[in-house]
């Protein structure tokens, strides 16, 4: 087996990143230019590291069986993180069901990256080989950049945000 702790560390700076924007976007308050412009970072932020994330660890990840119920789950809670991320854009910023929303989110969040960064990575740093850093190391930035430069955010309509 091999030293993981680069991709690992990887990661762990990005969910810092989004640690911050989610700090910053709880100190906002209604439909203001701020909250906007933070929030749209959030989910391109958010969405490009998810991307990224899943092609060059949980893919790895999906091939090690001993992982792959871990990396399955880590994978939906993507899909549900990304689904809330449309839900909140479709929802208006100055309404206090925004902010309602977007502490149920972030709480969330914040449990789904806890738990990689303690329970997931650990796991998985036993079952890679120098081979599979390697991947992971060329896939992971380069992804998430294409990702980033492509990343929107993509509100449900009004009609089907969620109450």
């Amino acid at each position: 087996m091999t030293d993981a702790t680069e991709i690992f560390e990887r990661l762990k700076e990005d969910h810092d990143r989004h640690r911050e924007l989610l700090d910053k976007l709880l100190e906002t308050t209604g439909d203001s230019p701020d909250r906007q412009s933070l929030f749209e970072e959030l989910t391109k932020e958010l969405k490009s590291h998810a991307a990224a994330e899943e092609q060059a660890l949980y893919s790895t990840m999906l091939r090690k069986p001993p992982t792959t119920g871990e990396t399955r789950h880590s994978v939906a809670e993507h899909h549900e993180i990304d689904e809330a991320l449309n839900d909140l854009a479709a929802t208006d910023m100055s309404e206090g069901g925004w902010l309602t929303k977007f502490k149920t989110f972030e709480h969330q969040y914040r449990h789904h990256i806890d738990e990689e960064e303690e329970d997931h990575f650990p796991d998985f740093e036993q079952y890679l080989d120098q081979d599979d850093m390697e991947h992971m190391e060329q896939v992971f930035d380069r992804r998430k950049d294409q990702e980033m430069a492509e990343a929107e955010v993509t509100p449900e309509k009004k009609e089907d945000a969620k109450e």
